[in-house]
């Protein structure tokens, strides 16, 4: 009996743990809902990858990495604005970089695609995947780097 105990406490430590995950997955309604065969029509192809199945663009290859112009950031499928460039640094990953969102536009949920629980970011409007926040960004403003990917937004200059 107690060598039962022990591989039926260690199957049920997996199985809390695998429940746990897979709650996170959980679609979640938005105010901007598509089909995927609108959001197949509205975004590129590298745009639906990013935003919609949570992919990632490769490194350096937004021309976003590098504007430093006055302006704000939008969701490119749904134009809800996410970063104001006020707060947009140079972290040196090859991706857009901001150390804070806009309030109440993004939104949080915990990846594990990596086989490690990370900070996903959403816009908070259509669920479009944006990138991952991490805690190594500028100590002296929020301590965050909100590493997002350039393709999932619409930079709109001030005038």
């Amino acid at each position: 009996m107690k060598k039962l105990i022990v591989p039926l406490l260690c199957l049920f430590a997996f199985s809390c743990n695998t429940a746990a995950q897979k709650n996170n997955d959980t679609k979640q309604s938005f105010e901007v809902s598509k089909t995927e065969a609108q959001w197949k029509a509205q975004l590129t192809d590298l745009e639906y990858y990013v935003l919609r199945k949570s992919g990632t663009e490769q490194r350096f290859s937004s021309p976003l990495n590098k504007n430093y112009k006055d302006g704000i950031y939008l969701c490119k499928a749904c134009e809800t604005p996410l970063f104001k460039s006020e707060h947009k640094y140079d972290s040196g990953s090859g991706w857009p970089s901001f150390d804070r969102e806009i309030k109440g536009n993004v939104a949080f949920s915990t990846d594990y695609n990596l086989g490690y629980a990370r900070t996903e970011e959403h816009c908070a409007t259509c669920g479009g995947h944006l990138g991952h926040v991490f805690n190594d960004g500028p100590k002296e403003t929020t301590g965050k780097r909100h590493c997002i990917n350039g393709v999932a937004l619409k930079f709109i200059p001030n005038k």
